[in-house]
């Protein structure tokens, strides 16, 4: 239903958290703190500590559980090993959701395709496959380019991204192993699927666009904390001694991209936190050399969002917020790209979001295919002068990728409740799009239509806030039931499938997802009313969303369990801190949790946009009023829902110490081993996994709330 860390990974792209960038540095320039020693029996350091921040004082007594790998942690962490054996055994369903979630991931799963000088490539993770291989395709044959689990057998490396050359002849593979999400960018010899060089170090999560032409091969790609220190976009020949910066980041702290469109135009982008705005730059590279691309602004230093792509008829397309809180397209001719010249192609929606389009057909022809989300749902139409169309998708579901290539079709990855991931193309002319590969077996369901309903909550200062629930149970009396929040960095739950989810229904329980602010469900304004320092609204928000749900008969308070991942972690976290008689239990995975420190710990220093900062006295007023973390350690009795942490040590965005830190202080509280659980795993990170360590995640956190909300093993079908 939604890609999280807690499900296997075959949803696509991550739609849950919050998206990458540099790793942050160690200091707070700006904040005024002062370190105030006191007495007790703390470890690793001596004893607890307790900062004074803006005429605060901040207790810390878990500050050395910070450190991941001193003996005192670790010898911390093989404490809580034993306490999660013994508690794991007395869940009864989880043996029946481990083999279910098995069946239901057991299926072929395609990317889509990227078709390169006649050939296309495409990853696929058939059935049973730990990990997706790469392939290309031509004629009727089909060869592996890149298989992670033949790189490394122990299946700790991952493929994370890649990107075929325009001829077709080389291929850039992204890798990183034990989940650190920091790797290697390597080249592929196409037909022969050996590198051709060494490989590109400390990459993450790269932009690959390769540079038309026959001559030597070379591509942009993005360093996000680069080369003796410069961020940016660089320009890499292979073979060459040395690359070229191209664009240098303007400001700190940001986060840079790269296309090339149409085999002319590179794209270049620079995005100021996350989900709240971007510069955008163009430049034709027929006027100038790779080296030195003359860029252009098409919107620098404006408090907007864009995406641009170039069409089959030469225009500049832009996806935006300027002016359109819920995203419209516009165009312009290249040459005059700016605000001034657009002209408005696809209106804002009144009711959708606009995640995502794609410039089609021919040159004399071109359409604009959008993808829509409203409440969870895509709708996919197709713009062209004064009309649209809408397309037939397999069901009522998710869309996500899509992308225009240059024959003029479209490509798309579509998924829903009861239907694994597929690949859709689409041409002009067609009425409907078309399952890819045209050989693959057809969409079928892998059980039939969940039904559904949305409910409605009302907030502590009276916001609507839609409830969307999911029953095989039906609805007429009570039943254990997960609510799943995120509320986060302006991106909207999509339902899409989820082997997870998918058991859960089919065991007998309810599974709800609440829209609530701060997400990006309704729109930009959305998402802001949520964010920084209206950050606790998305808490109440999910609170009122859980009355809804008992007030409308759907669970008890005993049946209830809140489940929410990275930010969405925080959020469940927050929520039951502040009504700790709201549920019975709450799934809080790779969460962050202690918001004082939060920019000193993983990526947060990239995330002050969406959460503030506490060098501010308002922000760091507002991030203690939720701090799960703070929250714990001011509450003296053990009192509120059972808790199940998950951490990962290899995890660079959120960082495995909120976790253990959170786990610390509800025991300290005097939280029961069994009621503040922390299911900790090395080797892997917040990114991919193997499907198998997926499968035991999923497993055993909904073991977890089956046990707390009296899901029993009788009703598995």
């Amino acid at each position: 239903m939604y890609c999280s860390r807690a499900e296997p990974p075959q949803c696509g792209p991550c739609r849950t958290c919050p998206p990458h960038g540099p790793c942050p540095g160690r200091s707070l320039s700006a904040r005024s703190v002062a370190r105030a020693r006191t007495p007790g029996g703390g470890r690793g350091d001596g004893g607890p500590e307790a900062e004074v921040t803006h005429g605060r004082r901040v207790p810390d007594p878990f500050r050395w559980l910070e450190a991941p790998d001193s003996p005192a942690t670790q010898a911390w962490l093989a404490e809580r090993e034993p306490e999660f054996a013994e508690a794991v055994r007395r869940w009864p369903l989880r043996g029946w959701l481990r083999s279910e979630i098995r069946g239901l991931v057991a299926a072929d799963l395609w990317s889509p395709p990227q078709w390169r000088g006649g050939t296309a490539f495409a990853t696929l993770r058939t059935a049973g496959a730990e990990h997706p291989r790469l392939l290309a395709l031509t004629g009727g044959g089909r060869r592996v380019l890149f298989d992670p689990a033949a790189f490394d057998p122990s299946g700790g490396t991952t493929l994370d991204a890649w990107e075929a050359s325009p001829d077709g002849r080389h291929v850039a593979v992204q890798t990183s192993s034990g989940g650190v999400e920091r790797g290697e960018l390597r080249v592929l010899d196409t037909a022969t699927g050996r590198t051709v060089e060494a490989p590109i170090g400390g990459v993450r999560y790269s932009h690959v666009a390769w540079l038309p032409g026959t001559g030597s091969p070379a591509f942009y790609y993005v360093r996000r904390d680069g080369a003796d220190g410069r961020r940016g976009v660089w320009l890499h020949r292979i073979s060459a001694d040395a690359d070229v910066l191209v664009h240098a980041c303007a400001a700190p702290r940001t986060v840079p991209g790269v296309r090339v469109r149409r085999g002319r135009w590179l794209i270049v982008t620079e995005s100021h936190g996350t989900g709240h705005r971007n510069d955008l730059w163009l430049a034709d590279l027929d006027a100038g050399p790779a080296e030195a691309p003359p860029l252009l602004p098409v919107q620098v230093g404006a408090d907007a969002e864009n995406d641009a792509d170039i069409g089959p008829d030469g225009l500049l397309y832009i996806r935006t917020t300027w002016g359109a809180p819920r995203r419209r397209v516009c165009a312009a001719d290249p040459a005059a790209p700016g605000p001034e010249h657009w002209r408005e192609v696809v209106p804002e929606s009144a009711d959708a979001t606009l995640d995502g389009f794609a410039p089609a057909g021919a040159p004399g022809d071109t359409r604009v295919v959008t993808a829509h989300t409203r409440l969870g749902l895509s709708t996919l139409n197709v713009y062209g002068g004064s009309h649209s169309l809408p397309l037939p998708l397999p069901g009522e579901g998710m869309i996500t990728g899509l992308h225009a290539h240059d024959d003029g079709s479209v490509s798309l990855s579509y998924a829903d409740v009861a239907t694994q991931l597929v690949v859709l193309t689409w041409r002009p002319g067609e009425h409907r799009p078309n399952r890819w590969p045209p050989a693959a077996p057809g969409a079928a369901r892998t059980t039939a239509p969940v039904p559904r309903q949305v409910l409605t909550g009302v907030s502590d200062d009276g916001t609507p806030i839609p409830v969307t629930v999911f029953s095989r149970a039906g609805f007429d009396r009570p039943g254990p039931t997960i609510l799943h929040g995120y509320g986060g960095f302006g991106r909207p739950r999509q339902f899409g499938f989820s082997a997870t989810v998918l058991a859960w229904l089919n065991a007998g329980g309810r599974y709800a997802v609440a829209h609530v602010r701060g997400g990006g469900d309704a729109g930009r304004a959305w998402h802001r009313q949520g964010s920084g320092r209206g950050k606790v609204r998305a808490v109440r928000d999910l609170i009122a969303s859980g009355d809804a749900l008992v007030g409308a008969g759907v669970c008890a308070r005993t049946q209830l369990c809140l489940s929410g991942g990275s930010a969405g972690g925080l959020l469940v976290l927050a929520a039951a801190a502040q009504r700790p008689d709201l549920c019975a239990a709450v799934i809080a995975s790779a969460p962050l949790a202690d918001m004082a420190r939060f920019e000193l710990l993983g990526l947060g220093a990239m995330w002050t946009r969406e959460f503030g900062t506490a060098a501010d006295p308002d922000d760091f007023a507002a991030l203690m009023a939720y701090s799960p973390y703070h929250a714990a350690l001011a509450a003296p009795t053990g009192d509120g829902p059972a808790v199940l942490l998950t951490g990962f040590h290899g995890d660079t965005r959120t960082d495995a110490a909120h976790p253990r830190k959170m786990c610390a202080a509800l025991r300290a509280g005097g939280r029961a081993p069994d009621r503040a659980l922390l299911r900790y795993e090395h080797g892997v990170g917040h990114g991919p996994r193997s499907v198998s360590r997926a499968i035991d995640l999923a497993a055993d956190a909904h073991a977890f709330a089956a046990a707390w909300t009296g899901l029993a093993p009788r009703q598995a079908p």
